[in-house]
């Protein structure tokens, strides 16, 4: 019996050491998840419907700040320019650098040096990509962006006539928009359009968003693991020790 009772305790100490580690590699995990979250990412709300579906009015994003040099077409960024306001604005880039954008060709879809450009993102892929014909010509180190709502969207479009053709320098992002995050029943990823990958330069890497979540939610659930040990095994014990006097009062 004294056998029994020490390799009880031995099996209890080992367990505890276990929970304990558990709990210390899981607050290393998500107090680590949070901090690279927030040193990579910035939270934003979209004050119009400029982007819907894609991205509707007052939805939150996260959104990780880049340099605007590593801005690809297909983005969605945040950007901020004092000729649009000097605001906090979020579109998509559709064109850079030396880009010739035109819009539209015979089946109504945007082209991009000639291009023709699928764009599923659109809030009705069966009207033309843009209401108003347009043609610019992206300087070096400029942005060309538009709004998925190219109905209801003030974008490059309306800029035209600006010295820029529209466009804004690429000193002008602040963050490119990995993630819809609120409401909780929109969350999901942005994906990178296919139609721009054909293009010289292709399109950006997903961000590093999915691994910040992965970190979290298992830091979570293993101090919530290791924290439950304690209870389970009182818990299992007790019952243990209960059995014991049954079996001793029956015999």
């Amino acid at each position: 019996m004294a056998r029994a009772g020490h390799d009880g305790d031995g099996h209890g100490r080992a367990g505890r050491v276990l929970s304990g580690l558990a709990v210390a590699v899981g607050a290393l995990l998500f107090l680590g998840g949070f901090a690279w979250g927030a040193v990579l990412y910035k939270p934003y709300t979209v004050p119009t419907d400029s982007m819907a579906p894609t991205i509707a009015q007052g939805n939150r994003v996260l959104a990780q700040r880049i340099d605007g040099a590593d801005v690809r077409r297909g983005d969605v960024v945040v950007f901020q320019d004092k000729v649009w306001g000097n605001l906090p604005m979020v579109k998509r880039v559709v064109g850079t650098d030396g880009d010739k954008v035109s819009c539209c060709d015979a089946k109504g879809r945007l082209t991009v040096n000639g291009q023709p450009i699928e764009e599923p993102y659109l809030e009705d892929g069966s009207r033309p990509a843009s209401p108003t014909g347009f043609s610019a010509t992206v300087p070096e180190g400029q942005l060309f962006l538009l709004g998925d709502h190219r109905s209801d969207s003030v974008d490059s479009r309306v800029h035209l006539a600006d010295g820029g053709q529209g466009s804004v320098p690429r000193s002008a992002v602040r963050a490119r928009v990995d993630a819809t995050a609120w409401p909780m029943a929109g969350w999901g990823m942005l994906g990178r359009p296919r139609s721009f990958a054909a293009l010289p330069g292709g399109t950006s890497s997903p961000g590093p968003l999915p691994w910040v979540v992965r970190c979290v939610l298992a830091g979570a659930a293993l101090i919530l693991g290791g924290a439950a040990y304690g209870p389970v095994a009182r818990l299992r014990a007790g019952r243990a020790a209960r059995g014991g006097k049954a079996a001793m009062a029956g015999g």
